[in-house]
C-alpha cells in the first residue's frame, strides 16, 4: 500500500468549457481562474487525491464539461530535465 503522509501538494490545472467568473475561485478551494478562448483554467494545488476528487466533484456537480487535466509546476519541470 502507497503511504500519502509527507506528500508535497501537486499543482494543477484542470480546463472547463465555458467561462466561469473569477469570484468562484472560493468555491474552488482557492484555485486561480482564468478564462481562455471560450475555457475556463483552474490552477490550484491539492494536497492529495482525495482533495483532487473533490474538485473534480464541485465541477460536476455544477454541470460543467471536463476539458482536461494536466499537473502543472514541479513534476513538470522535473519530466524535462
Amino acid at each position: 500500500m502507497l503511504s500519502s503522509f509527507n506528500q508535497e501538494p501537486i499543482c494543477y490545472q484542470i480546463r472547463v468549457r465555458g467561462q466561469l467568473d473569477p469570484r468562484w475561485s472560493d468555491w474552488f478551494d482557492e484555485f486561480a481562474i482564468t478564462n481562455q478562448a471560450g475555457d475556463s483554467l483552474l490552477t490550484g494545488a491539492v494536497p492529495d487525491q482525495a482533495a483532487l476528487h473533490g474538485v473534480l466533484a464541485r465541477i460536476r456537480d455544477l454541470g460543467l464539461t471536463l476539458v482536461s487535466i494536466q499537473p502543472a509546476g514541479k513534476n513538470e519541470t522535473q519530466s524535462s530535465s
